[in-house]
């Protein structure tokens, strides 16, 4: 559902901070670009006329909805920093959170993605936190073995 209390481009950039939302974020920018993606031959329709031959799946349904431009202009972000061969996620932070607030605000017609991605976000935490508790427990036991030691 869209929420009625938008969020503002300042409190988007605080929300994306966290550890979690970056890897969502890198997550989302690791969708595979329009060459990576296995080509279609489907012949172009009515609306899809100005889309070009072939798109990707994921692109034509991103495209469907409200959030077009914002996909249409993170799509161009993700193009040119590959291109420069730069840092993704820093050079399309913005855009990106654009993409994902546009996202929420249609969530009616986002919402798979929108699963998908906070599925994903929850599998990072829960990795994150594995990952700390074992380097907890071998901190620990190296901590005891050099007790033992003295």
């Amino acid at each position: 559902m869209p929420s009625s209390d938008p969020k503002t481009p300042e409190e988007a950039k605080a929300s994306f901070d966290d550890p979690a939302s970056k890897e969502s974020i890198e997550s989302l920018n690791s969708t595979k670009t329009l060459e990576e993606t296995d080509q279609t031959n489907t012949p172009m329709t009515g609306n899809q006329e100005e889309e070009e031959e072939g798109e990707c799946g994921f692109c034509l349904f991103m495209k469907g909805g409200g959030c077009k431009d914002a996909f249409v202009a993170w799509e161009d972000c993700i193009k040119q920093v590959e291109e420069k061969n730069e840092d993704i996620v820093e050079k399309c932070f913005e855009i990106t959170s654009a993409l994902k607030l546009c996202m929420e605000a249609h969530a009616d017609y986002y919402e798979p993605i929108l699963k998908a991605e906070k599925a994903a976000e929850q599998e990072a935490v829960k990795q994150l936190e594995k990952e700390k508790e074992e380097e907890a427990a071998a901190a620990a036991q190296k901590s005891e073995s050099n007790e033992k030691e003295k």
